[in-house]
């Protein structure tokens, strides 16, 4: 029986490795605090309504003073987007 031809294969050869860039992080050092800040300010506005059975913080809102509190926790989760 003949022997059959032994085919050579071709080396692998990998593709050119990229070059890492620099990432330039700019000074975001504001987000965190005024994320704080909003959460905070939203969560005491809601307990203060709360508290006070609707008389603050402010009368005429009535229970629109809930949508205010939950508003300010909304920016501070927008405000968070910005954190790197």
């Amino acid at each position: 029986m003949p022997k059959s031809r032994i085919r050579k294969k071709a080396d692998y050869t990998p593709p050119p490795s990229k070059q890492a860039q620099a990432i330039k992080l700019e000074n975001r050092g504001w987000v965190a605090p005024v994320m704080l800040a909003m959460f905070l300010i939203g969560l005491a506005w809601i307990v203060v309504f709360y508290v006070t059975d609707g008389s603050l913080p402010i009368h005429a809102l009535r229970n629109w003073n809930i949508v205010v509190g939950f508003g300010f926790i909304a920016a501070g989760f927008g405000v968070s987007t910005q954190w790197k």
